[in-house]
């Protein structure tokens, strides 16, 4: 009996080897598995999500081991204005154009943004739903647009970069969101200076973080045709710009001091940008032309731009303004034109001073203007001006806010000799969900 149980044992024993290393061959023939990690080599793992919650952002979900997020958020931008149109430029603008009031939903825009693998590898993007129109034929049919994708690699503050199209960030003005403009929106200056969105890589930091030499840069490459337009030549749009942070803290791209810093926060900045192409100027629709001047073949233009810049932000107040220099050379006629520009505005919640007064309510005010050549003739300079004066109340910051602000608005115009002026009222409801 003793032997008998001797060899099944043995028996047991060898069967049992024989399917472990059976086992064993089955698991070298199939992908290992990381236990414990969301994704590796062979892709993304199965998970739960967090309950989701919804903050400033929109909505959020993210996955339980918080590598892996999304934030959805809608907004509507409703506005009022009379005259219905935009900043005059021309004579014509201001004499024969129709004095028309008009209901515009200006801006509809969903954004989802978020971030994947790491805190630090985040992505963005931002679809305009319904472009504003008139009647003409192409701009009716003008359908619903990404505007913004780009993705943020962050590892270290003193070093990222950034891939996609977006608003390239050369200067506060535009880079600030219109969801968060102090007025209803930005001044005469930005049609003329802005290089607004590209597709391109730019680098970035921030070096020697609260102290008094706290600076960030930006420097990048861009095709410089505009909005999700290839490159027309192999010249490529360069920026960089450098901003000195001079009390240790950083200023937000937003305007007006909603929440109030505490500590005064101050910035200057100054930026360059180059292009040679077929645009003299740019916008959401992508590449344009000045005044005067038609989108030309693809190195028609040599473009060099400059601005310096300075915000402020102390208990309510908030100071901004930017001076720009621009040159356009034409290599058809072997002709420079510049453009300088500048505008200087500032807020307040006199709530801070008076209790009576709702800490809902900003008041502002802005003044700019534009040097620019004469549309009729391009050897004569105009000069545009513009002063607005603004009252903000923010039901919810600027998630929820109405805005109504007053314009007078004038032209120094050189081939008549003439000044011609216009004034406007615009209100608007901007609210995000």
């Amino acid at each position: 009996m003793l032997f008998s149980g001797s060899l099944d044992a043995f028996a047991m024993s060898e069967q049992e080897l024989r399917i472990r290393a059976l086992e064993e061959k089955i698991e070298a023939l199939q992908p290992s598995v990381s236990k414990g990690l969301s994704f590796d080599a062979h892709g993304v793992k199965e998970q739960g999500i967090k309950k989701p919650f919804y903050y400033k952002r929109g909505f959020h979900f993210e996955s339980d081991d918080n590598k892996f997020s999304t934030n959805l958020q809608w907004r509507a931008q409703m506005r009022f204005s009379n005259p219905g149109d935009g900043d005059p430029i021309t004579p014509a603008d201001f004499t024969t154009d129709p004095d028309t009031s008009n209901f515009e939903l200006r801006r509809v825009r969903m954004k989802i943004g978020g971030h994947g693998y790491k805190p630090w590898l985040k992505y963005y993007f931002e679809i305009d739903l319904q472009p504003s129109r008139t009647t003409s034929a192409a701009s009716s049919n003008s359908s619903a647009r990404v505007i913004d994708w780009r993705i943020d690699v962050q590892p270290y503050e003193e070093f990222g970069f950034r891939v996609g199209q977006w608003k390239i960030n050369y200067n506060r003005e535009r880079v600030d969101s219109s969801g968060r403009q102090q007025f209803v929106e930005r001044s005469i200056v930005n049609s003329v200076f802005t290089i607004d969105r590209q597709v391109g890589a730019m680098i970035k930091g921030r070096l020697n973080k609260g102290t008094h030499f706290d600076m960030r840069y930006y420097a990048g490459l861009f095709n410089g045709e505009g909005r999700a337009v290839d490159n027309s030549n192999s010249q490529m749009m360069k920026m960089a710009r450098l901003q000195w942070n001079l009390l240790g803290r950083d200023l937000k791209w937003r305007q007006s001091d909603v929440k109030r810093h505490e500590k005064p926060t101050l910035q200057i900045a100054g930026a360059w940008a180059g292009n040679k192409g077929a645009c003299t100027k740019w916008s959401s629709s992508g590449c344009g032309a000045l005044t005067g001047f038609t989108v030309g073949n693809g190195t028609q233009y040599n473009i060099d731009q400059y601005v310096a810049e300075f915000a402020y932000k102390y208990q309510g107040l908030s100071i901004q303004h930017e001076y720009h220099w621009k040159n356009l050379k034409d290599s058809e006629s072997g002709v420079d034109y510049d453009y300088e520009g500048s505008y200087a505005q500032a807020g307040y919640f006199f709530n801070e001073i008076n209790k009576s007064i709702p800490e809902e309510l900003e008041l502002a005010f802005r003044y700019a203007f534009v040097d620019e050549p004469d549309s009729s003739n391009l050897a004569l300079e105009n000069k545009r001006k513009e002063y607005t004066v603004a009252a903000n109340y923010f039901i919810a910051g600027h998630n929820n806010k109405i805005t109504v602000d007053y314009s007078y608005l004038t032209l120094d115009d050189a081939s008549d000799n003439r000044s011609y002026n216009d004034n406007r009222v615009r209100v608007q409801w901007d609210i995000s969900f």
